[in-house]
């Protein structure tokens, strides 16, 4: 449970955080900073303090809408839309190297990447990593977002962003936020369409891999790929 308590340091939390550094600061002095201002009736810190016990946890509140954080007295329609920016954007930093950059170099490493970068997902995810000739990752997109239907996730729109790359390899992956990772038959159809539609145009297929709950399924690593 989050609860303000006296600081012994005659200082404010941008203060601390210039001398002292950000490591040194609460949950709640963070929170305070980035709110920047407060109310007639509260400080940030009481602020800050005040959804932080409201919604428990920080995972319930990287969660919380922009009318959820409305229901806390004192954050009006502006300071909810900053909040919900402050979040989108941490979630961007924490995974923008994934995203941009790095190189493929198993199908154990690359999974276990995946599943710490979607394993907050709370719908169906389907993501093309698209690769040059050592592996490297030149673009990661998601092609599908919400309950995915493997019959309309049809390969031309992943094939047409690899052809875009000049991609040698691509890579697909979706996360099943059950935290199952069993393949369905769904699955294991989408996976044989579509690695004949990469030999059919020349693109190495190199896995299929499904996340959840922290873990991952590999098609390669399953031997599904075995002739």
């Amino acid at each position: 449970m989050y609860e303000l308590r006296e600081n012994p340091y005659p200082m404010q939390p941008r203060e601390r955080l210039e001398f002292l550094g950000e490591e040194c600061l609460s949950d709640v002095e963070l929170l305070a900073i980035l709110l920047r201002t407060g109310t007639k009736k509260y400080s940030s810190l009481n602020l800050a303090l005040e959804i932080l016990q409201h919604f428990e946890t920080l995972d319930n509140l990287r969660k919380a809408s922009i009318n959820e954080l409305r229901e806390i007295s004192g954050i009006g329609l502006a300071k909810s839309i900053e909040i919900r920016a402050m979040i989108e954007f941490g979630k961007r930093i924490q995974t923008t190297n994934r995203k941009r950059y790095g190189q493929v170099l198993s199908s154990k490493e690359y999974g276990l990447s995946l599943a710490f970068e979607m394993q907050n997902f709370e719908q169906e995810h389907l993501v093309a990593t698209y690769l040059d000739g050592q592996n490297r990752i030149i673009e990661k997109k998601t092609i599908f977002i919400g309950a995915v239907n493997h019959a309309t996730a049809s390969p031309r729109e992943i094939l047409y962003h690899a052809i875009i790359n000049l991609s040698v390899g691509l890579l697909v992956a979706h996360n099943h936020p059950s935290g199952n990772l069993k393949p369905s038959q769904a699955d294991k159809i989408f996976t044989t369409k579509i690695k004949k539609s990469c030999e059919d145009v020349g693109i190495n297929f190199i896995d299929h891999i499904i996340v959840g709950a922290g873990n991952y399924f590999s098609f390669r690593e399953e031997e599904f790929f075995r002739e």
